[in-house]
């Protein structure tokens, strides 16, 4: 057979283990796949054409060119070869020679391009892209065959039941094709993937029992690539940014999720889409993906260049593992936290938009149903792993799950873990409120759990052997966790399963990091609607801190403080000597001119997030450089605090201020040891081989320097010899990109040199050599600095957890600075004009402001001082109920908020806006206002209404304040008028709390007649401007406001005006005008009838009919009554 058939044979049988039939056990093959590579299968893009038959014509033409292809180009190579015969024929004349060179020279080509080039002369990469075209999934099967001896293809194909059968065939077959027919392609995988080969059997297509195929191998995946699919399968939650060189590289879905969000280029590098971003830009691009709530995973190489060179596994691909996870809560560590340069300390550039959020909760939430008494009882666990605090709670709550709102809204957690059988409703309300903020970003993500982690036998099993195991000085006593309510317990089991996987769950262990999260005798009751109507911490127009109350109060100057002025906010107190003390100091800080405070201040300006900084020391998961700028900050606060304390204990007075300032100094003494070990210029570096600058107490890394040291000695002693050989004296060392110990010597001087020396790069002039000595030494000095990297790691943990040890002692100090800075903070707000100190006693339950001001609108009107001051007087054994109309946009929601409002503040230990304040220990306030619907929980306006005001008949006490804002619109006039009158009713008998009632509905304005001791009618002063009335229309009234409180009811609401306030076209303005002018007459006309038919009722004689007659002649004239009395008959008898 010639050279040139058999080669055909060859390709063609190759190009028949594509396009060869499907086998029976393909489906098989798929499933495996899918189950072995979920990177490729997951989302899997459909690429079967819409008309299969369509499909089938395209294959086929494809198919079909290939054939064509192969013939044609086949015939000319044998035309060629013939040619190329005779003319070598020996009769052929004298041009035999050059003809024969030729020929050689085109053999050698053939074989040189073989790689590339099959027998028929098609390139490989191009039958590689027709297949890609050609190859469906499973839709048809295709056969090719060679014919033996003719160059001439036959190809079978097989279609479905729905294709078109179309064949194409010769009358020989090639023999030994027999084998390479039972051969079938690799299903094509998914928008990732393309096939590079096929197995030799179906059952196991990815085994390593696979043929070559022009040259390379036929395994579908690369090395790297059957790596990720690896750390793939154990972590298919999370997207993986996996560290190749000198960047991190996503693969798969993974990639087009992140470059879509990250904003970088995706592209296709061999089987899998991927995308890359540069090693020291990860902690932005980690932050970018966490923001919009993915888990995400960075795979880091865990073996070194050196060290893996001289192993048993040079030759292998470098071992990858998964060596840290980030969601919102759990943002702690080197990858994620970098710190600022120290010059930039100063402005505060550690609190930049890089950083993390004030607050990073980890929410896990249980229930609890008791079926026998129809109760919910809901535990709660909230831990924030970057700064260590952890509350618990655990509570019954109702169908509208107020009480758990009310705690989510206070906790604001970043992350929320859950069970997977969370009741409806639960779930409902939390999707409600992390789907509330307009910003992707500052959504909540929710980690559902296997529900079964949730119950209480697993969850106190995994409690138990956490709290068993520990070995930490400070940990929780398995007593002391048994003792909590068994819907905590329910939440703790999961949380730590949930934290291992971060190596977060060492802040579990400390049992001064519980607090409890609400407690009714020692914080007022904030429910989340009073949380949201008063806009205690963000404003309801676009959910910003602006315009909140937070906003007003908060002048910190640190991370903590921040974080604590917050919990001060939503938690003011309930004990009357703490809040003396808060006041006492406040107003120590504003009247003092001591110079110590003064300084004081500008420590704390100058301080990082120390608190985030020691919680990430604690976990062991920080940087040399955050370690030294925070345990320097530290260091630095302790000395100039200690130098301070003669000043403080002579001109302090406040209890508060002594207790925060005499203990700080000893509680940051652990900081000053550790900084004077620390080498300053290798921790900013963040160079751990030269950290430490005294070695004495790392002995490991002392014997490992001295390794280093003596082969460098032995290097550097080499030179002499080097010397002596090229006969050059001052000759030396020379680094060049990175590369050490370098020998140069000039061309001229090239036959000097030895031939066993190594060369390592070259340059016109130069070459640059290594000696077989130097190739030794440098191949230990590298081994041993990548394992002094090692062991230097290994120490710099172990330095950190014995740092961790002093870390509550530090975590308290840290505490007294966050008080320190709220007090500053509260005593800024005091400078404000016509702020006063309160007055709150728990004694007198009364309620007296004078000139009281809305503490948020005050300060947004800024200097034009135009807000209007009002006075209120409530008293429990007096008047405790106020009933308040007028016109629409009279500030009667502004007045009864401020109100609400001064309490916090003073409860909190702020000063207040108003010239006097005399108040009570209120144990809540309550508020029902505004008017929207709950469609996500199924609830129309005035059932999301009702429902509010239920929570507040059950839960108000004579202690709280309840404010109740326009009860009942959200229904007809007679039945909405009607529940707010029997609720206010209620309030006033039953309840007996303080109680401000907004309303239009006049008939409450009676309330005052039938309980004149406890309820009075105000309204919001207003001066009108009476219309002007003509036969043809009526137009509507104008209103000027006074916004002042006015005893007394309002006669109207004028909401007319309103409209003109809204720009209502005149039309419209006049026909509503004409209307409510005519149902006013009418109204007016039945009063007018009722008052004369019980005047009438009550005549009794003739003369006096005659005189009252007479009296109102002419309101019955207007009524058109005639009035005529029958002989002989009275009033009462006619009636």
């Amino acid at each position: 057979m010639p050279k040139c058939w058999k080669k055909t044979s060859i390709a063609q049988s190759t190009i028949s283990a594509y396009f060869g039939p499907q086998s029976s056990a393909s489906s098989d093959c798929k499933d495996k796949l899918r189950a072995s590579n979920p990177l490729a299968f997951k989302n899997k893009v459909c690429r079967t054409p819409i008309n299969r038959s369509i499909g089938c014509n395209v294959q086929c033409t494809l198919l079909m060119t290939i054939t064509f292809m192969c013939s044609v180009l086949q015939h000319k190579r044998i035309s060629t070869s013939s040619s190329d015969s005779n003319n070598n024929d020996p009769g052929s004349g004298p041009s035999n020679k050059p003809k024969l060179s030729l020929r050689k020279h085109e053999d050698k080509q053939r074989q040189s391009t073989s790689a590339h080039y099959n027998a028929g002369g098609v390139c490989t990469l191009t039958l590689e892209k027709l297949r890609g075209f050609a190859c469906k999934d499973g839709h048809n099967t295709e056969q090719m065959h060679t014919e033996n001896g003719t160059g001439h293809c036959r190809m079978n194909l097989v279609e479905s039941q729905q294709d078109y059968p179309i064949k194409m065939q010769t009358d020989e077959t090639v023999e030994g094709v027999a084998e390479d027919e039972n051969m079938t392609r690799q299903p094509s995988l998914s928008q990732f993937t393309r096939s590079e080969g096929e197995s030799k059997h179906i059952e196991n297509c990815l085994s390593a029992k696979s043929t070559l195929l022009f040259g390379r191998s036929k395994s579908v995946y690369t090395p790297l690539e059957q790596q990720v699919i690896d750390l793939k399968q154990r972590h298919q939650d999370v997207l993986l940014a996996i560290e190749c060189g000198y960047k991190y590289r996503f693969f798969g879905e993974d990639a087009e999720i992140a470059s879509k969000i990250l904003s970088i280029s995706c592209y296709s590098d061999h089987n899998f889409m991927t995308c890359c971003i540069p090693t020291h830009r990860l902690f932005v691009h980690v932050r970018r993906l966490v923001a919009h709530g993915f888990k995400v995973g960075v795979v880091k190489q865990t073996e070194t260049t050196a060290i893996k060179a001289s192993g048993a596994n040079k030759n292998a691909l470098f071992t990858r593992e998964l060596t840290a996870l980030y969601t919102k809560s759990t943002l702690i560590g080197e990858d994620v936290n970098p710190v600022c340069k120290f010059e930039d300390t100063p402005q505060g550039c550690c609190d930049g938009p890089d950083m993390d959020p004030p607050h990073s909760f980890l929410l896990c939430i249980s229930e609890n149903w008791n079926k026998q008494h129809k109760q919910l009882t809901i535990g709660l666990v909230a831990v924030q792993a970057s700064t260590g605090d952890v509350f618990l709670d655990c509570f019954p709550d109702s169908a509208s799950r107020s009480e758990l709102e009310a705690r989510v809204l206070k906790i604001n957690p970043v992350e929320i873990l859950v069970p997977s059988d969370l009741s409806e409703l639960t779930l409902k309300l939390l999707h409600s409120i992390t789907t509330a903020s307009p910003h992707a970003d500052d959504r909540a993500r929710i980690e559902t759990r296997n529900s079964a982690h949730f119950e209480f036998a697993p969850a106190m099993d995994t409690v138990t052997k956490f709290y068993t195991s520990s070995k930490d000085k400070d940990s929780h006593s398995l007593s002391s966790v048994a003792s909590l309510e068994s819907p905590v317990i329910c939440c703790l089991g999961p949380l730590i399963q949930y934290l291992q996987e971060f190596n977060l769950e060492r802040v579990l262990r400390s049992e001064c990091n519980f607090q409890r999260l609400l407690s009714g005798s020692e914080i007022m009751t904030l429910g989340a609607a009073t949380l949201k109507n008063l806009e205690i911490l963000r404003n309801q127009t676009d959910g910003l801190v602006k315009g909140s109350l937070l906003w007003v109060l908060d002048h910190t100057r640190t991370a903590f403080g921040r974080r604590l002025m917050r919990k001060w906010v939503s938690q003011p107190l309930m004990d009357s000597q703490s809040i003396s003390d808060r006041l006492d100091a406040v107003q120590e800080v504003l009247e003092s001119d001591s110079v110590t405070l003064t300084s004081l201040k500008s420590l704390l300006w100058h301080l990082p997030d120390v608190e985030r900084g020691i919680c990430s020391i604690y976990h062991r998961k920080c940087s040399t450089q955050e370690f030294y700028l925070v345990t320097s900050a530290l260091s630095m606060l302790g000395l100039k605090l200690q130098a301070l304390l003669p000043a403080i204990q002579s001109e302090l007075t406040s209890p508060l201020l002594r207790s925060l300032l005499l203990n700080t100094p000893d509680l940051l003494a652990p900081a000053h040891s550790v900084v004077k070990v620390l080498n300053e210029n290798a921790a900013k570096l963040g160079n751990k081989t030269d950290l430490f600058s005294d070695l004495s107490h790392f002995p490991v890394l002392q014997e490992r320097k001295d390794e280093i040291q003596a082969v460098l000695s032995e290097m550097q002693t080499h030179i002499y010899d080097v010397r002596m050989m090229l006969k050059d004296p001052s000759l030396s060392y020379k680094t060049v990109s990175g590369q050490e110990f370098l020998i140069e010597v000039k061309n001229s001087k090239v036959s000097t040199v030895p031939p066993d020396w190594t060369i390592v790069s070259s340059t016109k002039t130069m070459a640059r050599y290594h000696s077989p000595f130097l190739v030794e030494h440098y191949k230990k000095l590298q081994q041993l600095r990548e394992q002094l990297q090692l062991d230097c790691q290994r120490e710099w943990i172990r330095f950190l957890d014995e740092f961790g040890e002093h870390y509550h002692t530090i975590k308290r100090a840290i505490s007294h600075l966050a008080t320190m800075d709220c007090l500053f903070s509260l005593a800024e707000v005091a400078k404000q004009d016509d702020y006063c100190r309160p007055s709150v006693r728990s004694d007198e339950l009364q309620i007296l402001i004078q000139n009281g001001r809305h503490p948020i609108i005050d300060l947004l009107m800024g200097e034009q001082s135009q807000y209007v001051s009002n006075d209120t007087q409530l008293q429990s054994g007096g008047r405790r109920a106020m009933i308040i109309t007028g016109p629409n946009m009279g500030g009667k929601s502004s007045y009864i908020r401020q109100v609400a409002l001064i309490c916090i503040m003073a409860q909190m230990g702020s000063y207040v806006p108003a010239t006097e304040a005399r108040l009570c220990l209120l144990d809540g306030i309550y508020t029902r206002m505004g008017a929207s619907d709950d469609i996500y929980s199924g609830r129309s306006t005035f059932m999301h209404e009702l429902t509010e005001a239920s929570d507040i008949i059950f839960r108000a006490t004579e202690r709280s304040l309840v404010i109740l804002d326009e009860l009942g619109r959200g229904t007809s006039t007679h039945d909405g008028m009607a529940i707010a009158y029997a609720t206010l009713e209620y309030f006033i008998t039953q309840v007996k709390s303080f109680t401000l009632f907004v309303t239009h509905y006049l008939l409450l304005s009676e309330l005052e007649q039938l309980y004149p001791q406890h309820v009075f009618n105000c309204h919001m002063a207003f001066l009108l401007n009476e219309p002007d009335v003509t036969d043809d229309h009526v137009r509507p009234e104008f209103i000027t406001f006074l916004y002042q409180l006015t005893e007394g009811a309002a006669e109207r609401s004028y909401g007319l005006n309103v409209a003109r306030l809204a720009d209502i076209p005149d039309d419209i303005l006049q026909r509503a005008a004409f209307k409510a002018q005519e149902l006013e007459d009418l109204v007016n006309d039945k009063r007018m009838h009722k008052k004369l038919l019980t005047d009438v009722w009550k005549i009794s004689d003739k003369n006096t009919l005659i005189e009252w007659h007479m009296l109102n002649y002419s309101s019955l004239q207007e009524l058109g009554t005639r009035f005529t009395l029958p002989k002989g008959k009275t009033p009462r008898s006619l009636l």
